[in-house]
């Protein structure tokens, strides 16, 4: 087949065929069991020990104790590397990754997240 007779039949293959991409945002993708998302705080099963601080590269958490055995996680969001390692360290699972994805914002203010 010459050159040209390729390049057509190539051409109509793709003109037929179903598109590889979705219409985001009209379409939302669905996230896999594993998907590193927004930080989930769940205050009810933290006991303080701050594993979770030590343990961020990114710097991107503070623990504050607001009563007794009462503690409130600080997260900025513009800081996370979303790696996960506060997740995988905390020894009550008191961090969890949600599926949460669009976190974008138009100030920086709406990317820190005081979670009791």
């Amino acid at each position: 087949m010459s050159a040209p007779g390729k390049m057509l039949g190539e051409i109509l293959g793709h003109v037929f065929k179903k598109a590889d991409t979705t219409l985001y945002p009209f379409e939302k993708p669905e996230m896999p069991a594993n998907f590193r998302g927004r930080i989930k705080f769940i205050a009810e099963k933290c006991i303080g020990c701050k594993i979770c601080m030590k343990v961020c590269p990114a710097y991107a958490i503070d623990i504050k104790t607001i009563g007794e055995k009462k503690y409130q996680c600080d997260i900025w969001l513009d800081r996370c590397i979303f790696c996960a390692q506060c997740v995988e360290s905390c020894p009550k699972d008191a961090l969890d990754n949600s599926s949460e994805y669009e976190l974008a914002a138009l100030d920086k203010k709406s990317l820190f997240t005081e979670q009791k």
